[in-house]
C-alpha cells in the first residue's frame, strides 16, 4: 500500500496521533480512537506494514509504539508537487521512503 493510502484513512490518522502520546497497548488504543478489536488490529496491521508504527509484547499485552514520523509536501504551480515521505529514523543515510503523484496521475486515478 502506498503512502497516500496509509494515511488516506481518518482512523490510522487518529491511531498514527494518539501514538504520539506514548506507547498504547490495543485496548487503549480502541478507546482513544473510538473502533472495535478487529478494526483497531487491521489499521495497526497496515501501519506496521508501512513501517510506522512497531509492536511488542509485554506479559499479555501487545503494545504500539510510533517508530518513524510523516512528512507531506504540497506545492502548487510552477513546481506542483505533492508527496508523502515516511524518513527512517536513525540518519541510516537511506532515502526516505515516499510517495510522490503529479497532477496527470491523480487526474488518471
Amino acid at each position: 500500500m502506498d503512502g497516500l493510502a496509509v494515511l488516506g484513512s481518518k482512523a490510522r490518522l487518529k491511531t498514527l496521533r494518539a501514538l504520539t502520546y506514548g506507547d498504547r497497548y490495543l485496548s487503549e488504543l480502541m478507546e482513544a480512537v473510538g473502533m472495535d478489536g478487529k478494526t483497531a488490529a487491521h489499521h495497526l496491521d497496515v501501519l506496521e506494514e508501512a513501517g510506522l508504527v512497531a509492536s511488542y509484547r509485554r506479559g499479555r499485552r501487545r503494545y504500539f509504539t510510533l517508530v518513524r514520523g510523516v512528512e507531506l509536501t504540497i506545492r502548487g504551480s510552477p513546481n506542483r508537487r505533492f508527496m508523502v515521505q515516511f524518513p527512517r529514523s536513525g540518519g541510516s543515510g537511506e532515502a526516505p521512503a515516499s510517495q510522490e503523484q503529479d497532477e496527470g496521475e491523480r487526474e488518471a486515478s
